[in-house]
């Protein structure tokens, strides 16, 4: 059952982790390949997934260990219509693995949920085209329409809530707020941004959280900023301004790259992480309601494990 979906516990203060870079640990530590980074393609073959659920678990472990909450996404940020066309799945087929990633994520949580360590289940969302580049552009009504099927097929699952990461524009981003309150889902909404701290749309990160709050009667239950290094948005935060407090999650990426120098890299810059967790910490001086924590791409269990140590003392 959805465990927590009318009383999200992340909500009520105190650190929650996530997961980092699953698609790339499995690609790069892992050496599985699977095309468009459709991780939940991976389900329907018994070796793959055993690896698959073992990179998931890994940060239910450092959520144990550090006696924190979790917020565990499935592995389903590619499993959208358009996705799953190109991957020859029928409609059936992918709400299928939609709820299969939904399992996989419940199996984990009944075998490492403690009192200390409750953890939710997000349904996850990614973009309709390239997470990197807005592309052709749809409006949120057509985005409301792309969405709705995987989202209804994940309210009727077990999931808590579901998130969509990886946003560059905020019509799609209104289109998901719009399509999770119909199916009565919670929905966080996570946008990335450039180096210079601005989505790849051109648009500044406060002004796209403040669009979509106006848009949407501020229904997203938080905002998250996901694949992009501290360093590129650190300086365009302004802690005093009514839109960052609606930051309550970080995903950042290990590596301070541009999305376009990691698009073309061939190997997997995974950066420092105990750096990366004095990072996090002073941006929670900064911003104290930054409470969900986890990483994105070039991240795996070690960062996440020096980003809740780092951060610790700032709770």
């Amino acid at each position: 059952m959805a465990l927590y979906r009318d009383r999200l516990p992340q909500l009520e203060g105190g650190m929650f982790l996530t997961d980092g870079g699953v698609e790339t640990t499995l690609y790069f530590h892992d050496g599985i390949e699977f095309p468009y980074m459709a991780a939940f393609d991976l389900l329907k073959n018994d070796a793959q997934r055993a690896v698959l659920r073992k990179r998931v678990a890994d940060y239910a472990r450092v959520a144990v260990d550090n006696r924190v909450g979790l917020v565990l996404e499935t592995i389903t940020w590619r499993a959208s219509s358009d996705w799953g066309d190109k991957l020859g799945y029928s409609a059936d087929e992918l709400a299928a693995a939609n709820r299969a990633a939904v399992e996989l994520n419940e199996g984990i949580r009944e075998e490492f949920a403690t009192a200390e360590t409750p953890i939710v289940i997000s349904g996850n969302l990614g973009p309709r085209g390239d997470g990197y580049s807005p592309g052709e552009q749809m409006s949120a009504d057509q985005a409301r329409q792309y969405h709705s099927a995987q989202i209804e097929t994940l309210r009727g699952t077990n999931v808590d809530m579901c998130s969509a990461l990886t946003l560059n524009y905020v019509d799609e981003a209104i289109g998901i707020v719009d399509a999770a309150r119909a199916a009565g889902l919670p929905v966080a909404i996570s946008f990335t941004v450039e180096t210079d701290g601005r989505l790849p749309s051109g648009q500044g990160l406060g002004q796209a959280i403040e669009a979509v709050d106006a848009a949407t009667g501020a229904a997203p239950i938080y905002y998250m900023i996901n694949c992009a290094h501290p360093t590129h948005f650190e300086g365009a935060l302004d802690e005093a301004a009514g839109w960052a407090k609606r930051l309550r999650a970080l995903r950042a990426n290990s590596s301070a790259k541009s999305h376009e120098e990691l698009d073309e890299s061939p190997e997997l810059d995974e950066g420092d992480p105990a750096e990366l967790g004095q990072q996090y910490a002073a941006l929670r001086r900064r911003l104290p309601q930054l409470t969900i924590l986890g990483g994105c791409c070039g991240t795996d269990d070690r960062h996440v494990r020096a980003i809740a140590e780092a951060c610790s003392a700032t709770f």
